[in-house]
C-alpha cells in the first residue's frame, strides 16, 4: 500500500457544509475503521482539509473519496492527491 495526502477546498457554502458535515464525518469514520483514512481535520482558515489515506493508487483514492457526501454535494470544489513517502512518524511503514 502506498500513503497519499489528499487536501480538499470546500465550497464557500457554510449552511450546506454544516448540514452535510455529519454524513461526511460518518463516511470518513467508516474508512479510519477499515484502515484506509489514517487521519483526517480541517486546514484552519484555509477552507478546507488534509486526509491522510492508505491505497494502491491515486485512482484508487480518487475513486474511494467520490463517495464522500461532500463530494456528492458539490460541496468539494478542489481535491489534490498526492503520493507521500513518510519516513518518520506513526505513519511510517519502514
Amino acid at each position: 500500500m502506498t500513503t497519499f495526502a489528499v487536501t480538499y477546498t470546500y465550497a464557500d457554502d457554510s449552511a450546506a457544509l454544516e448540514k452535510v458535515r455529519p454524513d461526511h464525518r460518518a463516511f470518513l469514520r467508516e474508512l479510519n475503521a477499515a484502515g484506509t483514512l489514517h487521519a483526517s481535520g480541517p486546514l484552519p482558515g484555509a477552507g478546507g482539509a488534509l486526509l491522510i489515506l492508505e491505497a494502491v493508487t491515486a485512482g484508487e483514492v480518487e475513486s474511494i473519496l467520490d463517495d464522500d457526501p461532500f463530494a456528492k454535494a458539490g460541496l468539494i470544489v478542489g481535491r489534490g492527491v498526492r503520493e507521500w513517502e513518510v519516513v518518520i512518524g506513526g505513519f511510517a511503514t519502514s
